[in-house]
């Protein structure tokens, strides 16, 4: 991530009324009430305008029962509670009959908050930092691919480019692309530090400020929506999946985090060595420790394990450092308020919410257990044999979603930041899909293996 962090960040409080003035003064015809299932799927209900005021005092209902992993059919009545804080109005929309959305919290007709809703459960994480004076901040690094479609529009994995890591124009034919999207985030009240072509042909990175972890959870959903959506508009797919071609860089989603107390970053202290405060290194092995079982949360999906092997810069190997990009975890060189650290493991398939209640919950067990990291692994981990790494202490990341899942089901501290309704739910769609994957015949198999046998 680009950039500085700051001692805090302001951020404008709206208002019921601030909302429905704002939507008058722009035209706004149209809401869109924005929520996610389980998985991080953006879900949304209409509403006129008409509709707004009833909205914004929490009394739009839908059927919970038709949302994945949410409730079963004799308990479906749910309501949507608008967070007035994410009124934003979609710029590539017409200025006439203009489109905003509202970003929700789901909650019980009791007025209860709705167990399985993952923006609850990150903020259930996040009071039990509040609780302990910390506040998360957070700077993601989420990697695309554009891809060009068919002449029925469907995606194809053909790339529009041979282009390479900050390549531009003539060879980067998706920059007027990324261009048109930087625009469009600006307007949305987003601040872009950087935009620019990654390693593999047709792969790119936005990069956009950090921020308090909730917001930025809210910011993430809706910059996978604002991607594909301007993707669209100019006749290419943009796609998260995290490996859709085999042989290339896949694409990841780079977690800076940082916590501050009473103002300060308290992961800083100047008379560390390494300028880190005990906080920080209870944080890293609080990370450490948990990573094998968050991250079927923060690499959800079969083909996220096609991406976590040696070869392709991306991280599958448990160690941290301050210097190279080869271990789980990196130290970035700044110092001071922007003193962070960064997990290399996750995946832009993930629900940002439940990404980032695993992460914060690994980490504050490690401050209230007092952990310690191992040392800090300064060399290329990938060109280390076995021997090696076994010498050094280092273990590696689940090798597929089976495994992930076997020790997700293992840690209570993971499983009590999940919660027991989103974690059952999650386990068992979750074992469906690999048993589907794990049951088809795949072209491998049939290149390989229809003529030999």
């Amino acid at each position: 991530m680009n950039g500085t962090y700051l001692k805090g960040v302001i951020t404008l409080m709206m208002t019921k009324e601030d909302v429905l003035r704002e939507a008058n003064e722009k035209g706004v015809k149209f809401i869109r009430l924005q929520f996610t299932d389980i998985f991080g799927i953006l879900k949304n209900l209409a509403i006129t305008i008409e509709q707004l005021e009833k909205a914004l005092d929490g009394e739009i209902m839908f059927d919970g029962s038709s949302i994945e992993g949410f409730v079963r059919i004799e308990e479906s009545d749910m309501y949507l509670r608008p967070d007035p804080n994410t009124f934003v109005v979609f710029p590539w929309r017409p200025g006439d009959g203009a489109v905003a959305r509202l970003i929700c919290d789901v909650y019980h007709p009791d007025g209860t908050p709705f167990s399985g809703c993952p923006r609850s459960t990150l903020r259930k994480a996040l009071k039990e930092a509040a609780d302990l004076g910390y506040t998360m901040f957070v700077g993601p690094e989420l990697e695309f691919f554009l891809f060009h479609v068919d002449s029925e529009g469907r995606p194809t994995t053909i790339t529009h480019d041979k282009a390479g890591y900050f390549d531009l124009t003539p060879i980067d034919l998706g920059e007027n692309a990324r261009r048109d999207m930087v625009l469009n985030l600006e307007q949305m009240g987003y601040e872009i530090e950087a935009s620019h072509h990654e390693v593999a042909p047709g792969q790119h990175e936005i990069d956009f400020k950090y921020s308090d972890a909730l917001d930025m959870a809210d910011k993430m959903v809706t910059f996978r929506f604002v991607v594909r959506t301007i993707a669209q508009r100019h006749g290419l797919h943009a796609t998260f999946m995290p490996k859709p071609i085999f042989g290339i860089n896949g694409s990841g989603m780079h977690v800076n985090q940082s916590l501050f107390k009473n103002g300060k970053n308290a992961f800083y202290d100047p008379e560390n060595e390494m300028g880190l405060s005990k906080i920080a290194y209870n944080y890293i092995a609080g990370l450490m420790k948990h990573s094998r079982s968050f991250t079927a949360v923060t690499n959800p999906t079969v083909n996220s394990y096609k991406r976590l092997v040696p070869g392709y810069e991306a991280p599958c190997y448990i160690a941290w450092s301050g210097r190279n990009r080869s271990p789980l975890i990196r130290i970035p060189a700044k110092r001071g308020a922007s003193t962070r650290v960064e997990l290399r493991s996750p995946d832009p398939s993930c629900n940002p919410y439940l990404a980032l209640a695993v992460q914060l919950k690994a980490g504050l067990a490690g401050i209230k257990n007092n952990l310690t990291p191992p040392p800090a692994v300064d060399l290329n981990i990938f060109a280390m044999n076995d021997s090696q790494r076994k010498e050094l202490g280092i273990s590696s990341l689940p090798g597929d979603l089976a495994e992930a899942l076997e020790e997700l089901g293992r840690d209570d501290v993971i499983k009590e930041a999940l919660g027991e309704h989103i974690m059952n739910r999650f386990i068992e769609a979750k074992q469906k899909e690999y048993d589907n994957f794990r049951i088809a015949v795949h072209q491998w198999e049939i290149d390989n293996y229809l003529e030999t046998y």
